[in-house]
């Protein structure tokens, strides 16, 4: 699961003087008028029954001292007698006993934003009682500070549109705004579930509103400021190492000289790049569904309503929420989350590289290519005295694997959907929330407690690239390709370098061999001779 986000500062507290219980309704007479009677035209009619008054929702009765009976449309069903939900929330938790991972915090919070939002719309509107609407806006600012988590207790695995989630929050919110108001757990009064907390609203706008939301605040807050200081702290370095000249490789065999400040600029680069891909794809999940209800016609909500929800939602969040488009397409299709997902693999491939190449590069001490100095951060084994490992490189790789793997169930997940709705929504939730909030953490480690801490070892890298056969390469231009060729295999049978062949041969002046092979020179463009290979 992903870990726990910061909450976000609730909006202010309604007054209190909202809060005050509802007047009483008037009781019911207790004896029905009987209707006039109706004289025929020969003879009476027999006596008319009297009329069917419906009676009223009796109250949750409490079936022991540890449940109290609901009732939905389907009957009678026993909650928890101290839990805030209610008997919809109560069948799913019977009904999704799967994995054990409920949904995710920050997906709660971005849930619990909608139903504030969508109460303070309706109230704009006229539509939802004053007293009614502060309720509920207090109760879900409960919710996003994290005082009632335990009362979402449903699997991830569920009904496909979420559903059940939005329902959960519903009764949730209901029960906590009806104890506000002095109303009685359970008795949905004054504030029921569906009329006044899902007021305008279906599941099947409100949840995938809250996956963008919830998704887009985690990458806001979390994940690209994580990249933005990996590339910043990959730059410093970049310019701390730029006067060491190493050896350069490319398929894995010796290559012409680079500057380490040049090998970690590309890092750095990497790094930035990867995180403007995601900031781009991060702008299409601020376009949201919330207004298209059931299908994407809108039924059963005000005209007026989305835009005053998604406006309130904005500013609750802090994002520059739009509605979407094409309202039809918003709960259809989840292609922005594949986008999205396509924009984290991208980064993770590039984070891959490169703290496979830190790993690499610090491999040893004595035995591996040994050019980067790691940190010492822990004991490496159990058995082996004195080793360190790659720590916060192996993390960071793991992290993008795990990213790589929800950017393949996103795409299958994105493609799930039959004809008016996605039904993948809290797998997706689940799963983009993870991959953000996993690599993000990754990265931050391996910043701070790896990148910052990285030192060259310039006797190492000295040594080495003067060993370099590559050198010949400079000499190309001066001699011809086939010469400095056959210099670079006589010097690796004679386990000389091709400095000290090419002085004992004089195949040039000193001054102008001295010049050909200076090693800062080659590293830069025009320079080393004007041949080009890979």
């Amino acid at each position: 699961m992903a870990s726990t986000p910061r909450r976000s500062k609730p909006a202010p507290a309604a007054p209190k003087k909202a809060l005050k219980a509802a007047p009483a309704p008037a009781a019911a007479p207790k004896k029905p008028v009987a209707a006039p009677k109706v004289v025929a035209a020969r003879k009476a009619a027999p006596p008319a029954p009297p009329p069917v008054v419906a009676a009223p929702a009796p109250a949750p009765v409490v079936a022991d001292g540890e449940h109290r009976v609901e009732r939905d449309s389907m009957g009678e069903v026993r909650v928890p007698a101290q839990r805030m939900w209610g008997a919809q929330t109560q069948r799913a938790v019977e009904n999704f006993r799967v994995s054990g991972r409920t949904m995710p915090s920050r997906f709660l919070v971005a849930l619990a934003h909608i139903k504030a939002a969508s109460a303070q719309a309706n109230e704009d509107l006229g539509l939802l009682d004053p007293k009614l609407a502060a309720a509920i806006r207090a109760a879900a600012d409960e919710v996003v500070c994290g005082k009632h988590d335990a009362e979402f207790p449903i699997d991830v695995f569920q009904t496909g549109s979420g559903t059940s989630s939005n329902m959960n929050m519903n009764e949730v919110l209901s029960n906590l705004a009806n104890r506000m108001l002095g109303g009685a757990v359970g008795s949905k009064k004054p504030v029921h579930p569906n009329d006044h907390v899902n007021m305008g609203q279906s599941s099947n706008d409100v949840i995938p509103t809250a996956l963008h939301v919830a998704v887009a605040t985690a990458a806001r807050e979390r994940l690209l400021p994580a990249l933005a200081k990996l590339a910043a702290a990959l730059h410093e370095k970049a310019k701390a190492f730029d006067d060491v000249v190493k050896v350069g490789r490319t398929h894995l065999q010796d290559a012409t000289p680079v500057r380490m400040g040049q090998v970690f600029g590309g890092y750095a680069a990497q790094v930035a790049h990867g995180a403007q891909r995601v900031a781009l794809a991060w702008d299409h999940l601020l376009e949201v569904a919330l207004g298209g209800t059931a299908v994407g016609t809108g039924i059963g909500r005000d005209p007026q309503f989305h835009g005053k929800a998604i406006e309130r939602l904005s500013a609750r969040t802090g994002l520059a929420l739009r509605r979407a488009r094409n309202p039809f397409e918003a709960l259809a299709g989840r292609e922005a989350c594949v986008f999205f997902a396509g924009a984290l693999a991208s980064a993770a491939a590039a984070l891959t590289k490169v703290a496979n190449d830190v790993r690499f590069l610090g491999s040893g001490p004595r035995c591996g290519y040994g050019e980067l100095k790691l940190p010492e951060l822990q004991p490496g084994s159990s058995i082996m005295p004195g080793k360190v490992n790659p720590v916060m490189s192996e993390s960071l790789i793991m992290a993008c694997l795990l990213v790589q793997g929800a950017n393949t169930t996103v795409a299958a997940a994105g493609g799930a959907g039959n004809f008016e709705l996605n039904v993948t929504l809290p797998l997706l939730a689940m799963v983009l929330l993870d991959a953000v909030e996993t690599l993000a953490g990754a990265v931050e480690g391996f910043t701070e407690r790896c990148v910052r801490g990285l030192e060259v070892d310039r006797a190492r890298v000295t040594s080495m690239v003067e060993q370099s056969l590559m050198l010949a390469t400079a000499l190309a231009p001066k001699i011809g390709y086939d010469a400095a060729a056959a210099m670079a295999k006589e010097a690796y049978k004679a386990g000389t370098t091709i400095r000290a062949l090419a002085e004992q041969k004089k195949v040039l002046p000193p001054d102008e061999l001295a010049a050909t092979l200076d090693l800062r020179h080659m590293t830069e463009p025009g320079r080393g001779g004007l041949a080009a290979g890979g």
